[in-house]
């Protein structure tokens, strides 16, 4: 889908429809408020709002799902931050004692953004993507996603798109909540193995022996290095990529790599040689050496921004928000489908609100009266029916998965305390 079809222009017009009959407000409310377990979880949640001209409005809560839809119908926000549960309510934090307002839970979270990756991607820069580079995007989820369920334990991620470069991934489990600035901090750094800025030259150092978690993290490189970073960024087919290549091995191999290059021209053939090389080095040498395995996780493994997830108190763009420049909306992805989710695929609000006004064969003219009887039902009602006659569907199908394994996991939890307290 073109974003061609969107004029950032129109998103005045098109947002007071967007949050009047598509947006997800009961599925939205299910997701924060989880079960309602705890008091006031969704009353002490933050949210910031930016408004046309970049009006930025910290510290919104409300009350009830009800309240959360008036006010952004009534606002139309450009974007939607999502922050965390505070010990008062964010909207009343002026009134309470200096000090005591406090930040106290929040899901952890991660945000991967192509931009931090345009060392080593020469397709595009900046902002831009394109399939080749959101290779990335796929093998990040790939990794983190194992690694947060098998190292951890986590259950519950949530992966979306951001609607522009990137992917954000909240991790919803009640444990990860909890999570204090310091463990979250030991996660992020744990899973942090790009280190250093545009300075170093290499980014990547491992020791002996490699940790399993570093392992399994190749194992998913492996597999797409050769389409991604031989073919597609064509790492060792020009000069200028293929002398950043070679600046990350020893310089005892160099010679004998440009010689093989200089009758060799097949991208496959010239790593397989540097590979070579690194395995006889290690047979030589006591420890390390494995530089090749270095250079696959240089340009390809996730780079995260850790100050994101190190913060109770840090905000985040809110899954359903909608992106002002490319006018996408932020998606949940369907990790089932990862290999063929497409980010120019991603519906635009204005496709959206389009689909809305498009007549659909089989759709009743007319609601059937013996279903007002009540108004608030007939409108949430509408609204369900709403979204299901636009691309959106899918999206919030894939949302309404997640919530129904969170919900299934809670009473799983809740039954497991009362089995226990029986023991007593």
């Amino acid at each position: 889908m073109p974003s061609a079809d969107y004029d950032s222009a129109s998103l005045p017009d098109l947002l007071p429809l967007y949050y009047r009959r598509l947006f997800p407000f009961s599925q939205y409310y299910r997701w924060l408020n989880y079960g309602g377990v705890q008091k006031n979880y969704f009353q002490n949640r933050e949210f910031s709002f930016t408004l046309k001209d970049d009006i930025y409005v910290r510290y919104q809560s409300f009350s009830t799902q009800n309240e959360l839809e008036k006010e952004m119908q009534k606002m139309n926000p450009y974007k939607i931050d999502v922050g965390a549960v505070y010990s008062h309510r964010p909207n009343q934090h002026n009134t309470v004692k200096s000090g005591t307002f406090q930040a106290l839970e929040k899901e952890l979270v991660f945000d991967i953004d192509m931009t931090d990756y345009d060392d080593v991607r020469s397709c595009c820069s900046a902002a831009d993507i394109c399939s080749k580079c959101w290779t990335l995007m796929t093998i990040a989820i790939h990794i983190l996603d194992r690694a947060l369920r098998d190292d951890f334990g986590f259950r519950h991620l949530l992966w979306v798109y951001s609607g522009r470069r990137g992917v954000h991934c909240w991790v919803c489990d009640e444990a990860a909540r909890k999570l204090s600035v310091t463990a979250r901090s030991a996660v992020a750094e744990y899973l942090s193995l790009v280190k250093g800025g545009a300075d170093n030259v290499r980014k990547v150092v491992l020791t002996d022996p490699i940790h399993p978690f570093i392992r399994e993290s190749l194992t998913v490189v492996e597999r797409y290095f050769p389409k991604y970073a031989l073919h597609e960024q064509d790492i060792l087919g020009n000069k200028e990529t293929m002398e950043k290549v070679l600046a990350l091995c020893p310089e005892d191999i160099l010679k004998d790599l440009l010689q093989y290059f200089q009758t060799e021209k097949i991208p496959e053939k010239r790593w397989g040689r540097l590979k070579a090389l690194a395995q006889n080095k290690r047979a030589t040498v006591k420890k390390g050496q494995y530089f090749e395995k270095e250079i696959m996780l240089q340009y390809c493994y996730p780079r995260l921004d850790v100050n994101v997830s190190k913060g109770v108190n840090h905000l985040l763009k809110s899954p359903f928000s909608v992106h002002p420049k490319t006018g996408r909306i932020s998606v949940p992805i369907d990790l089932r489908e990862l290999e063929k989710f497409d980010p120019f695929e991603v519906p635009t609000i204005s496709l959206i609100c389009e689909e809305l006004d498009r007549p659909r064969a089989g759709e009743p003219e007319e609601e059937d009266p013996k279903e007002k009887e009540n108004e608030m039902d007939a409108a949430e009602r509408r609204k369900i029916r709403d979204y299901k006659r636009t691309s959106l569907e899918k999206y919030v199908k894939c949302f309404d998965r997640f919530l129904e394994e969170l919900a299934r996991s809670r009473k799983g939890e809740l039954l497991r305390k009362s089995d226990l307290q029986k023991d007593f």
